[in-house]
Parts: C-alpha cells; structure tokens; sequence
C-alpha cells in the first residue's frame, strides 16, 4: 500500500492523454497516496484520448479546457474549487506540442507561425496558467505548482527542433512565478526534467527509439519510467518539500550528469 503522503491535499493535472502518459501515472500515484484532484485537457485531445477511462477509475470529474485560454483557465480552477471543496494544493502542467515536429520539419526550415503555436502551447500556457492561479488567489499556502520539462532545454538534441527552446522558455517561467508565489503565500514552483520516456508525444520525435537506447545506456540508473516519474512528482506535492522552489530537477537516472558511459560505445 501506498504511503499516504498527499492524504487530503487537491489538485489539477493537466496532460493526461492515455496510459503510457506520465500525467496519467502522476494522477495514479496521486490517488493511491490520498490526494484528490480533477483532469483536464484539451478538448480535441479528450475526442483523441482515454482520459474518460482513467476519470472513472479514479473518481476525478474532468473540466475540458484549453491551457493558451485565460477564460478556460478561469473556469477550469473555478470549478476545481467548488468540486473539490477548497482551493488547490498542487498543480502539474504536462503539456507539450509542436507542428513542425509532427510535420517533420527541420529545424533549419521551420514554419515561423506553427513555432509560435508551439511556443503557446508549451510555455507560454505554462505562465497564463500561473497567472491565473496567482491573481485568482486558486493556491492553498505551500502549494505546489510543477512543469514537466527535458534536458535538451540546456544542451542540443537536433531532432527536438524548437520544443528545446519550449522547454527553455518554461523553466524560465517556473523560476519567475516560483519568486512571486513564494513571497505571496509559500506556494513553491519547480520543474521536473524528466528522461526520455515512451509517451504517445515522445514516439513522434524523429529517431526517439534509438535515442531512448542511447540514454538508457548513458545513464548510470537507466531511464526513468513514467511510473517512476509519477512517484517524484507526487513527493514534490507533499508537505515533505515544502522548500523546494525556483529548481529544475532532474529526474533522469543520472543522464543529466554523465559525459561518457562505455556502455553507451558497445
């Protein structure tokens, strides 16, 4: 049985698509550890996805909303509320997408308008859904907002494109937001650089599977699973890191700190 270390805290995940989503085993964990939360995604994800299905299994009623939508924002946080019967201790933003990617654009010949659209979708969501949690006062005292985020925020992997500079961007975002949060009400805000794992988004990336090989031999612990990534994230939720903030963490089975594994040779 699971520790209970989020017994009675609420929350809003936002991300969850199918089982071999991290939100998706986020919100699993989340459940077995006590907590309570709703889902949410976007709507033409939901017509896509299975996340009815993991709602039931749950007992989490799902608010559809767009994340570059302020007004569905609003209401998405609104209505979290009033369901869950208090304001919000945790938040995870597991959002990511970009066109030239699934269009197999490089990334020397980039469509310029579908970058912006990238860049709302994967950021720039990330501070409009702070915002509204901050000016909406949506956050109990030493709450716990988290973005997912990888590694090629700070170091090249060509076959990324621009969602590198997403991830940038979002880091950024997280360490603004985690000052202002943290001076109005303890609310600690970090992002968690997760190892290549097999999602339904990370299989669209050019070369993935060789490129998940590849990092499960450099890293000294091997790849992360998804599952595992859930446990983290729901230790980040608890009272147990309370000051964490304004942090990038690595969750990446030391990837983030090898230069070179023999392994990685054979």
């Amino acid at each position: 049985m699971s520790p209970q270390l989020l017994a009675g805290k609420r929350g809003v995940i936002f991300g969850a698509l199918d089982n071999q989503s991290i939100a998706w085993q986020v919100a699993e964990v989340c459940a077995e550890m006590g907590a309570t939360f709703t889902l949410t995604n976007a709507p033409v994800a939901l017509r896509f996805g299975s996340l009815n299905e993991l709602a039931e299994k749950l007992n989490a009623e799902v608010i559809p909303a767009d994340a570059t939508s302020l007004e569905d924002l609003q209401h998405l946080f609104t209505r979290s509320e009033e369901v869950l019967g208090g304001k919000i201790d945790f938040v995870l933003h597991a959002i990511g997408m970009s066109l030239n990617v699934r269009k197999g654009k490089e990334y020397t010949d980039l469509k310029h308008d579908w970058m912006l659209k990238t860049f709302d979708i994967s950021a720039v969501s990330f501070h409009k859904m702070c915002q509204v949690l901050y000016n909406g006062n949506h956050m109990a005292d030493w709450g716990s907002i988290l973005g997912l985020t990888y590694i090629a925020a700070q170091r090249t992997f060509p076959d990324y494109s621009e969602m590198a500079e997403s991830k940038a961007l979002l880091e950024s975002f997280a360490r603004s937001f985690g000052y202002h949060f943290g001076e109005k009400n303890n609310v600690r805000v970090n992002t968690v650089s997760q190892s290549p794992t097999m999602t339904t988004a990370g299989k669209g990336v050019k070369g993935f599977d060789e490129f998940f090989g590849y990092a499960d031999n450099m890293s000294p612990l091997g790849n992360a699973p998804a599952r595992a990534c859930g446990e983290y994230c729901a230790t980040l939720f608890s009272d147990l890191t309370r000051y964490v903030t304004m942090q990038n963490l690595f969750h990446d089975g030391g990837f983030s700190n090898m230069g070179m594994n023999p392994k990685a040779l054979k």
